[in-house]
């Protein structure tokens, strides 16, 4: 069992957390950032965070300053973007960094990949659009990120169903969780359980972490 510790942040917009559980021998470190209307306690999070350390990949949650200062509305997306560079250099990784998140989270984690010296980045629940907006594209991150992204979409995300991603971006792998929201919830009547979702998030990232991320060095 890997014991989480809770650490401050200084960021440029005040204080944020990292909610760090190590891996005894890490191959990877992931960095992640949760969305605008919740916090790490995401269950995609929570789960991957549970999960990885196990397996070689130390898991850092990003608690972004607004959410720590107890706002219920997110800052705009540079302070997001500040957040994040903050956290990074905080978290001193010697092993591959990937940065992620889920919705916005995720879209900060595509715009700063690059310039981080990621390796990768897993996009959970990726805001395409806005919802009822398919017009409002927000493509245009996933194809600026730079490296390898992993998207894990539900199949009923109004925000972006997998198919109405673009089949053209580059160094994208998408995983699918059956009859999942924008939140990766699925309804009592699906076809899996909650946990058995879940485990689609933890095994297609892990999968993919191996295969793009540490496999490739």
């Amino acid at each position: 069992m890997i014991t989480p510790t809770v650490r401050s942040v200084e960021t440029p917009h005040g204080e944020g957390r990292l909610h760090v559980r190590r891996a005894h021998r890490p191959i990877a470190t992931l960095l992640l950032s949760h969305g605008a209307g919740g916090g790490v306690e995401a269950r995609d999070l929570v789960a991957l965070a549970a999960a990885l350390p196990a397996q070689g990949i130390s898991v850092l949650l990003l608690e972004q300053p607004w959410r720590v200062a107890g706002r219920r509305i997110a800052t705009p997306p540079a302070s997001l973007d500040a957040g994040l560079r903050a956290a990074a250099a905080a978290a001193r990784s010697r092993t591959p960094l990937v940065v992620g998140g889920r919705s916005a989270g995720a879209r900060s984690a595509a715009r700063c990949a690059s310039s981080l010296g990621a390796v990768g980045c897993l996009a959970l629940s990726f805001p395409l659009h806005p919802p009822g907006r398919p017009e409002k594209s927000r493509a245009d991150e996933l194809a600026g990120a730079g490296v390898p992204v992993l998207v894990v979409q539900g199949e009923r995300d109004p925000m972006g169903r997998p198919e109405e991603f673009p089949a053209d971006l580059p160094d994208l792998d998408m995983a699918v969780v059956p009859a999942a929201d924008h939140g990766l919830k699925v309804p009592a009547r699906a076809p899996l359980s909650q946990d058995e979702a879940m485990e689609i998030v933890v095994e297609s990232t892990l999968e993919w972490l191996v295969r793009e991320v540490v496999g490739s060095r």
